[in-house]
């Protein structure tokens, strides 16, 4: 369809909200480029699987190589992929131009819908029109929370990074926090900075903003450990990722420092870091429930016309705290790669 009729479309959508199902049959996806093969779960119980046609759609992120994140959001859209029926294609790059060159493909090789990211949302601005035009629709998940409505996608899934960031700096308050420090590990990604930014504004205490390159995690570790030992006042790393926790951690001992790290989002270490006190408290943003929706969320406009949030508001997957009070409960579904 042309983008005026889709729009119109759009208008008269009815709301839908999307249920994340349990105990689904994980099935693999091909990937193209892009971080390591998810695990697949064929040992789970099945719920059972549409009887819909089969359509294929293409899940395109930024991940970089080695982030445990986004094999959480993997298992999310394979879980929906296995119950709905769908040939799900996955690839990623951490790029924004070879990034829109991957949503190109998925174009390309006319896929019934795609599912993006948009941590650099200018950079994907014309290959999402290209795929509007082509009557693919388009959904957003995890980064890109307050752009994907001006690019016109049909829906989106996943955290208001400016809310999460203000909990965040609320948190930091609680906990006595008097001089943080805010590591960004990918210049430009709007999603990091807005992390950031939310700290800011809620934190009452002194908040320092240090770049460092995420993808190489030794000169992480030597940035974060300099930074820490040029200022000993410091009394609480705070990280944008799980990773980047775990080796602040190290950081906050090489330095002989006396600071304490936080962080937004989770994996199976991670948790392990909050049970034994070597990190205070995580942000989850439930990436697997974000892979899940974004590809049901497709299904359900196929095949039923739906739009999650009406078309006008997102499905907010966090923000939700971790630390000592519920960590146990949460590792359980971490041990197993789900959050």
């Amino acid at each position: 369809m042309d983008r005026s009729s889709h729009t119109r479309s759009r208008r008269i959508a009815p709301f839908v909200a999307v249920a994340a199902a349990a105990a689904l049959t994980l099935a693999g996806c091909s990937s193209s480029s892009g971080g390591k093969k998810a695990e697949e779960g064929g040992a789970d119980a099945s719920a059972g699987k549409a009887s819909t046609p089969r359509m294929t759609v293409a899940l395109v992120t930024h991940q970089s190589p080695g982030d445990t994140f986004w094999d959480i959001v993997r298992k999310g859209a394979e879980a929906a992929a296995a119950k709905d029926n769908v040939k799900l294609v996955y690839s990623a790059d951490p790029n924004a131009g070879n990034q829109a060159n991957l949503v190109q493909n998925a174009i390309d090789q006319k896929v019934d819908g795609i599912a993006v990211t948009l941590a650099k949302p200018d950079a994907l601005k014309g290959v999402i029109a290209k795929a509007e035009k082509a009557g693919i629709p388009v959904v957003g998940l995890n980064s890109g929370v307050s752009d994907w409505k001006d690019l016109g996608l049909l829906e989106f899934f996943g955290q208001d990074e400016n809310v999460a960031g203000e909990a965040f700096g609320k948190k930091l308050n609680e906990v006595g926090a008097k001089n943080a420090v805010c590591v960004i590990q990918e210049q430009g990604n709007i999603g990091l900075t807005q992390r950031c930014d939310g700290v800011k504004k809620t934190f009452e205490g002194k908040l320092q903003i240090l770049n460092v390159n995420g993808t190489d995690m030794p000169s992480v570790k030597s940035t974060i450990t300099a930074k820490l030992k040029q200022d000993s006042s410091i009394d609480y790393v705070a990280t944008l990722g799980a990773p980047f926790a775990l080796t602040a951690v190290q950081s906050v001992e090489e330095a002989g420092s006396k600071a304490k790290v936080a962080t937004f989002d989770l994996n199976k270490q991670l948790t392990g870091a909050i049970q034994n006190g070597d990190i205070t408290f995580a942000v989850d943003q439930q990436p697997y429930l974000q892979g899940y929706l974004a590809i049901d969320g497709l299904w359900l406009y196929k095949n039923n016309g739906n739009y999650s949030g009406g078309g006008e508001q997102p499905v907010l997957t966090g923000p939700a705290f971790v630390d000592k009070s519920n960590v146990d409960t949460v590792a359980d579904f971490a041990a197993k790669g789900t959050r």
